[in-house]
């Protein structure tokens, strides 16, 4: 839709790029705002975030890798990077390893962590699906043409900087997304003001995330379905997650349920 904010000669600076910084800024400012909440050190979590996102980056690089094995011919296109192409859920999954490593090497408590971690990183995916409506890329499937979707459906100009097929009307999966996001921020915001044990905000992110991400996988063009399941690798891993949301949840009042007997 808009690939390029800035061009000059060859000079680009390519939207995408400036909405995930935002959306790291404002994941960096809401994580430090809550580990100050938390009574943790501001530079322990400084190097969680620093780390993780390293961590994320690898991770991402990886599993799109893995997933589109086809595209690559060399240890030169794996490696860069800046041509495009990554993975949310391999971002997420290399953060996370990161993340568990650090929290044992610092001594922190993880499910406090954990919760900064989920409202923190929701912000900055938020942020991050608003540029990849403008980069065209993790596009919907093309919408019928008796769909009821059709008024709403987004159709991507013919730009050699846009991924999506262009002049097609397509699910609008990655403003969705980002609204999606935008609201389990702010459920979250409010949770946390009546945060009843530690988890609770991991596991609403993971539940509520998990959800968004399983349904918005029917529409979404560019990871096929797996044979026999008739489910993407992303849907299967969007279901781990809402199941350890619940684990988390259950795990943690019955805690709390023997701390009072």
């Amino acid at each position: 839709m808009f690939p390029d904010l800035l061009k000059i000669g060859n000079f680009t600076i390519h939207t995408y790029g400036v909405l995930v910084a935002i959306g790291l800024i404002a994941g960096y400012i809401v994580a430090l705002y809550f580990a100050k909440k938390e009574n943790l050190n501001k530079i322990y979590v400084e190097n969680l975030f620093i780390y993780s996102i390293l961590g994320g980056i690898v991770g991402a690089r990886l599993f799109y890798v893995i997933e589109h094995h086809n595209e690559f011919h060399s240890i030169i296109d794996v490696i860069a990077i800046w041509n495009g192409g990554i993975d949310w859920f391999g971002a997420f999954i290399g953060g996370a390893l990161v993340l568990i490593f650090l929290l044992r090497r610092y001594k922190l408590p993880i499910l406090k962590v954990g919760d900064i971690a989920g409202i923190s990183v929701v912000l900055g995916h938020a942020f991050g699906r608003i540029g990849c409506t403008c980069a065209g890329c993790c596009y919907g499937k093309p919408v019928p043409e008796n769909s009821p979707f059709k008024d709403i459906a987004i159709v991507f100009p013919n730009n050699p900087d846009t991924v999506a097929p262009s002049g097609i009307p397509l699910y609008p999966t990655q403003p969705t997304e980002a609204i999606g996001n935008f609201l389990i921020f702010i459920i979250l915001f409010i949770l946390y003001k009546n945060k009843k044990f530690d988890g609770e905000i991991l596991a609403g992110y993971l539940i509520l995330y998990g959800l968004e991400r399983f349904l918005l996988e029917f529409w979404r063009g560019v990871t096929p379905p797996l044979p026999l399941i008739n489910l993407t690798w992303n849907q299967i891993v969007s279901l781990l997650m809402i199941l350890i949301g619940f684990v988390i949840v259950f795990y943690q009042l019955k805690v709390k349920e023997m701390r009072k007997s």
